[in-house]
C-alpha cells in the first residue's frame, strides 16, 4: 500500500526475489510516484554519495541507529548500482548530491515503472481504502471504496506520511510516534531582510536560542525570510522543539561563520588596512547589501570610516554579524517537498526484515516509519533501503 519510492523498490524487490508471487501495489492518488516527481526541483535527488554506512547514518536526526545495519546490506552505492543496470545515468553533484545525467525526474519514474511491469507487478491507482484488518491467523482483508474486498498473505504500509496509513498502523496494533513536519525554512519579518530575497552566504552557522541545536553551511534570505542548507538541516534536528515552540523560537544567525572575538580581531584588521574606506561598504567578503544592513543595525552611521571606527562600535557590529538575534513568526514549506518525522515507532519493528514485531506478516518502509533525513538525498535513500529489504523479506 502506497505507490512512492519505497513501495515501488519493495514490490519489485519481492517480484524479483520470488517471480512466482502476485503482487498488486496500490495508490489512493490518480498518479504514482508523485513526490518523486517534484524532489530535487524536478530532477530527482536520487540519493547522496555518502559511502560508509557509520557517516551515512549520521545524516538522520531520527531513525540513524535503526539504518545503520542496514546500509551495511542496501546503501547508496548499491542504489547508484542498481539504477546503472537498468541504464540510468547518475552524476554526482559538489555536495554529494545525486541526479539522474537528464536531470529530470521522469527518468527515475519511468525506471521503476518499467521494472515493475517487467516484473509483473500489477500497479492500481485511485483505490481508497475503507477498512484493513487482520484475517484469522494469518493475511489480511480490505475493503475499498468501490466496494471491492481484497486479500493478502502479507501486507507492506509505504504510505509515507499519510495521516490513513499511519491509522492503519495503529489499528494493526502499533505505537505511532506523533508526526511533526521537518525540513522547512522560516518566515522571518526582520527589516534586516527586507528587500534582500536571493542574497546567500555559503559558510554560515544558525542555532536556536537556548537550546542545544547548531547547524553550518550556506543561508539563503528569501522573500518570506530564511532558507538554506543550514536551515533546513536545523528544521530537521530540531524538529519536535521547533513544534513545541510553535514555530516562533529565537534564532541565532552567524553570518561570518566565525566567533565573535575573531571577527573582533577580523574587524580591527580592516582597520589597520583599510582606515580610510568607508565600514559599510568594504566588509568582510559577505554581500555588501546584507552588510550594510548589518552595519546599520549595530547603530554605525553610515559615513563611518574603519579608521573612526570606536571599541563599543565594533563590539556591536562583531555581535550583529555573528550572533545577531532573529525571530521567526512561523515555518514555510520547503518547496513542494514535505517530511514528516514521527510515524510508527521503530523498536517493533525488526529491522532485519522490515516486519511487525507485533503484527506477523506486516511490513514498513519509508517515511510511516518513525526515520527522517536531512535534505540532500537521505530521504530517498532510506525509502531504497527499507523498500528493498522489506520486498526481498516478503518474497523470501
Amino acid at each position: 500500500m502506497g505507490g512512492g519510492a519505497a513501495g515501488f523498490f519493495a514490490a519489485i524487490a519481492c517480484a524479483e526475489t520470488n517471480p512466482a508471487a502476485r503482487i498488486t501495489l496500490l495508490e489512493k492518488g490518480g498518479a504514482v510516484l508523485s513526490k518523486v516527481k517534484i524532489s530535487g526541483g524536478g530532477r530527482c535527488n536520487v540519493t547522496h554519495a555518502c559511502f560508509d554506512p557509520k557517516a551515512l547514518a549520521g545524516h538522520y536526526p531520527r531513525g540513524g541507529p535503526a539504518l545503520l545495519g542496514l546500509f551495511h546490506r542496501f546503501q547508496p552505492r548499491d542504489t547508484l548500482e542498481w539504477f546503472a543496470e537498468r541504464g540510468v545515468g547518475l552524476k554526482t553533484e559538489a555536495d554529494g548530491r545525486v541526479f539522474p545525467v537528464s536531470d529530470k525526474s521522469q527518468t527515475i519514474i519511468d525506471t521503476l515503472t518499467g521494472a515493475a511491469r517487467e516484473a509483473n507487478v500489477r500497479v492500481r491507482t485511485g483505490v481508497s481504502l475503507q477498512s484493513l484488518e487482520r484475517e484469522g491467523e494469518g493475511g489480511f482483508r480490505a475493503a475499498t471504496g468501490a466496494g471491492e474486498t481484497l486479500r493478502a498473505d502479507r501486507l507492506l504500509l509505504s504510505t509515507g506520511g499519510a495521516p490513513q496509513g499511519r491509522s492503519w498502523a495503529g489499528s494493526l496494533g502499533h505505537t505511532i510516534v506523533p508526526p511533526v513536519p521537518s525540513l522547512f525554512t522560516f518566515t522571518v519579518p526582520d527589516e534586516r531582510l527586507k528587500g534582500l530575497a536571493g542574497v546567500s552566504v555559503p559558510a554560515g552557522e544558525i542555532s536556536l536560542e537556548g537550546a542545544p541545536f547548531r547547524q553550518r553551511g550556506a543561508l539563503l534570505v528569501t522573500h518570506w525570510g530564511l532558507s538554506g542548507p543550514a536551515v533546513l538541516k536545523l528544521s530537521a534536528w530540531a524538529a519536535r522543539a521547533l513544534h513545541e515552540k510553535g514555530y516562533r523560537a529565537p534564532l541565532r544567525v552567524n553570518w561570518l561563520g566565525m566567533t565573535e572575538r575573531e571577527a573582533a580581531k577580523d574587524l580591527e584588521a580592516r582597520r589597520a588596512v583599510e582606515p580610510r574606506k568607508t565600514v559599510a561598504l568594504h566588509g568582510p567578503g559577505i554581500p555588501r547589501r546584507l552588510w550594510e544592513r548589518l552595519v546599520r543595525a549595530a547603530g554605525l552611521p553610515e559615513e563611518r570610516r574603519w579608521a573612526d571606527l570606536t571599541k563599543p562600535e565594533a563590539r556591536r557590529l562583531a555581535e550583529e554579524s555573528t550572533n545577531g538575534l532573529y525571530l521567526p513568526q512561523g515555518k514555510s514549506a520547503y518547496k513542494e517537498e514535505f517530511v514528516t518525522c514521527g510515524g510508527v515507532r521503530l523498536d517493533e519493528v525488526n529491522f532485519k526484515s522490515m516486519e511487525s514485531r507485533i503484527a506477523p506478516g506486516l511490513y514498513f518502509a519509508g517515511e510511516i516509519l518513525d526515520i527522517d533525513g536531512e535534505t540532500g538525498g537521505f530521504n530517498f535513500q532510506s525509502a531504497w533501503t527499507t523498500g528493498w529489504l522489506a520486498g526481498r523479506a516478503m518474497g523470501s
